[in-house]
């Protein structure tokens, strides 16, 4: 029997891939989008010419679109990627960083409540809901900081500490879908997710830096370093998010109700300089960012325990760095006419 699942969210960067791959997996897939993100038009328009998936415009602000879209069929799968998804953004308009964040999984959640209470839930969280780690000692080596004595990185029993409006909205859909499972019994999981990077990603300068990076080394555009460059974060290639979603699906009464760290870990970690000299590298020619003052409320490093999730389901990332920054490149570059 042809599973089937909604990915709301599913013309951007996650969802696209999200997308392609569970299509691949012979999942009947259906796409919710309002098509506001740069590219997303453009990715619709690559998966729809690749599989054959369903198409719903809507915005997750809109709860009678929302519960219009999940009583269309009772969904085995729902994957939540919906976001508002700049801290700067957050900051100079926090209504409309609510509305898409916190009030949008509501709308989400209570549609699945009605249509769908079987359904499998991930809803994609964020690593700021930790805040900024004052607390822990970060020290510098060999060129990049480093924790010096929380090896492993943050667990998912570190107190949440929201930081800006994006913080504060993306923490409280976080808790909701939590209190979904505990309340209603919905199969919810949340990911709070690092830095995902791959094929899709319309990087720009104040969300999905590894991308914007890449862009900007391969098309010969400005490029900042706010800071040192010596800040440190773990990075997950988005193939191996995609396993980790599927590894959930595949046993959702294990992860109900949980939260989950999903990054790259401690094995996968990459400096700002570090990306530079990567870049430098792969491209055979030099980039030369400029620098200017720390942003408020930058971490130093930051990097995911992922240990509880490879306990729950198996889970491991497989992409290296090199290799995964490699294929990015090598996207940006036959698709080079998507960034003029």
């Amino acid at each position: 029997m042809t599973r089937e699942i909604l990915i709301i969210g599913g013309a951007g960067f996650i969802g696209v891939n999200a997308a392609d791959f569970f299509a691949a997996q012979g999942w009947r897939v259906t796409v919710l989008d309002n098509l506001s993100r740069r590219g997303a038009d453009r990715n619709l328009d690559w998966l729809r010419h690749r599989r054959n998936v369903g198409f719903t415009k809507a915005d997750v602000r809109d709860a009678g679109a929302m519960d219009a879209a999940l009583a269309e069929r009772a969904y085995d799968a729902v994957l939540h990627l919906a976001a508002q998804v700049a801290v700067t953004t957050s900051v100079a308009n926090p209504r409309e960083d609510f509305e898409v964040n916190a009030l949008g999984t509501l709308n989400v959640l209570e549609a699945i409540r009605q249509h769908s209470p079987r359904a499998a839930v991930i809803f994609a969280s964020t690593n700021k809901v930790y805040g900024k780690l004052d607390d822990l000692n970060v020290i510098e080596r060999d060129g990049r900081y480093a924790y010096s004595d929380t090896p492993n990185g943050v667990a998912e029993d570190r107190g949440l500490d929201f930081h800006s409006p994006y913080g504060c909205s993306k923490g409280a859909a976080d808790q909701y879908m939590i209190d979904y499972a505990r309340i209603y019994g919905l199969k919810t999981t949340v990911f709070r997710q690092s830095c995902i990077y791959g094929p899709h990603q319309f990087g720009v300068e104040d969300q999905g830096w590894v991308a914007w990076f890449a862009i900007a080394a391969l098309l010969d555009k400005k490029l900042t370093i706010y800071g040192d460059g010596k800040q440190v974060r773990d990075v997950l290639h988005i193939d191996d998010l995609l396993a980790a979603y599927a590894a959930v699906f595949e046993r959702p009464d294990t992860a109900a109700g949980q939260a989950f760290n999903v990054g790259g870990g401690p094995a996968h970690t990459l400096s700002l300089l570090e990306l530079i000299e990567l870049l430098q590298h792969r491209l055979g020619k030099p980039v030369a960012p400029a620098f200017a003052d720390w942003r408020p409320g930058d971490q130093k490093v930051f990097v995911s325990d992922i240990a509880k999730l490879g306990r729950a389901t198996g889970w491991q990332p497989q992409v290296g760095v090199e290799d995964g920054v490699g294929r990015l490149i090598d996207w940006i570059a036959e698709n080079r006419t998507l960034f003029a």
